[in-house]
């Protein structure tokens, strides 16, 4: 039997029975939308956490810190690296970090306790330094006011809970909290007095200049004072951030630009470590962290850095088991979904049986002018296919609607609770493809005993059944 035949004779059959295979169809359809709804909403979800990560500037980051840090003593112990022979991160490392190949820039992580005074009133808290570049992460999006004017301004940043705690408004249970907007409006534009210990050495270079210094250190022995400062900062914007959060500009509750506070060389911890050191006149740090030019280059870079002398933190290494859940979260919800398919698949063996009794004179006749087993399993096979194909069609179809109305009311709800709008809901081409082949795949499965018995007839028998 040609295919042109074979096809307009299938749906021939189809609209002979339209209201019971128009049924099936939709049963398909709807196991075909749940499938596409469920896996729409692991992958928009995937998405959406890879967005934001990508945005927080996590993934093209790599954390870098020193073998002589008192946490990295038994990780080197087991690598054979002894703490204190391993190359301190001071700024001509830094330097030359900077330099390596795919890296955008190394930025010293410098972050402090200190006293704030705020209308005479002491506050201690800490101060972390943030780069020009951190403007564009999503950190700083719902920033109430004004980013930094320059990366050398005498400017801050509060974070949420130390805005409260300077207007004196504390949380109070089963009360609202303060909308960030209406704390930056008495705050922005005030002054803080900041407090710190300047480390003082006549042979610190000064932070302006700080990728010109010398790989070199000097002499052994070589010291410093260590000298009380004031210094006035300009309140410039409140933000919404977690202190807790695990995003380098939200470890602080109150944020100065980089360069700002490499001229003021505060004392840092690591300044104590290393009292003693060679490189008694160089800007020593706890860590630096390192920006990519794509999140591809991040293993290769994490390499070079170990091969240096230091230990390495990417979010790449702590994304393994998030990407495992998403992996699982996929599985179990395709699973689910092609439940109801599998349901479906029923009604398309019920559907196709029915019609063999109902068709059995004509079965009959098809094999008595010549028609063979293979041509009868062609035609219910055809059956069986269009209805999953159009089944496919509108069960990606309703879902895609499903996803949007879904989507559509989360939002609303997300604006109700004054948060921001997130698309997490995706319907990329290859599951729409996917989703009506294995729609097709189902239907032509179900229709094989539905086929091998029309084949099976018994022409002399079917005619006689009429």
């Amino acid at each position: 039997m040609k295919l042109p035949d074979l096809t307009e004779l299938a749906l021939r059959n189809l609209r002979e029975s339209f209201l019971r295979n128009s049924l099936t169809t939709i049963g398909i359809s709807v196991g075909v939308a749940s499938l596409v709804a469920m896996l729409s909403l692991g992958i928009g979800l995937q998405q959406l956490a890879s967005r934001r990560l990508i945005k927080s500037g996590l993934f093209d980051t790599v954390v870098v810190t020193s073998r002589r840090e008192p946490r990295n003593f038994e990780h080197d112990e087991r690598e054979g690296s002894a703490p204190g022979e391993s190359r301190l991160l001071d700024e001509p490392t830094r330097v030359e970090i900077e330099h390596l190949p795919n890296v955008l820039e190394a930025n010293p992580d410098i972050r402090f306790v200190t006293e704030l005074r705020y209308d005479d009133k002491p506050h201690l808290t800490t101060v972390a330094a943030v780069p020009a570049s951190a403007k564009s992460s999503d950190a700083f999006d719902s920033v109430q006011g004004n980013f930094f004017s320059s990366d050398a301004a005498p400017e801050a940043i509060l974070q949420k809970s130390f805005a409260q705690e300077l207007l004196g408004r504390t949380r109070q249970p089963g009360v609202e909290e303060t909308n960030v907007a209406e704390l930056a409006a008495p705050l922005v534009g005030k002054e803080l007095t900041m407090r710190y210990a300047q480390r003082d050495s006549p042979n610190l270079a000064p932070a302006t200049a700080r990728g010109n210094q010398a790989a070199g250190g000097s002499e052994a022995g070589a010291s410093y004072s260590v000298v009380s400062r004031e210094q006035k900062l300009k309140i410039v914007g409140v933000v919404d951030l977690d202190p807790e959060s695990m995003r380098g500009p939200t470890r602080g509750r109150v944020f100065i630009p980089l360069e700002f506070a490499e001229s003021l060389h505060v004392m840092q911890p690591t300044d104590l470590r290393e009292i003693s050191s060679a490189s008694g006149d160089q800007l020593l740090y706890s860590s630096v962290s390192v920006r990519v030019r794509n999140p591809a280059q991040i293993r290769a870079t994490e390499d070079t850095v170990k091969k240096m002398g230091f230990n390495t933190f990417s979010i790449l290494d702590a994304t393994r088991s998030l990407q495992q859940f998403f992996a699982v979260l996929d599985l179990f919800l395709g699973i689910f979904g092609s439940l109801a398919l599998a349901v479906a698949s029923i009604g398309i063996v019920n559907t196709l049986v029915m019609a063999i009794l109902e068709r059995r004179r004509e079965i009959g006749i098809m094999k008595a002018i010549g028609a063979g087993d293979i041509d009868v399993k062609k035609l219910f096979f055809a059956e069986a296919g269009a209805m999953g194909i159009l089944g496919g069609i509108l069960g990606v179809a309703l879902g895609w609607a499903i996803g949007h109305v879904i989507n559509l009311g989360t939002n609303i709800y997300l604006k109700r609770q004054s948060l921001p709008p997130e698309h997490f809901w995706s319907v990329p081409w290859w599951l729409v493809g996917s989703a009506i082949a294995f729609a097709f795949v189902v239907s032509l499965l179900a229709g094989l005993y539905p086929a091998g018995r029309a084949a099976r007839l018994d022409p002399v028998q079917a005619l006689r059944y009429e």
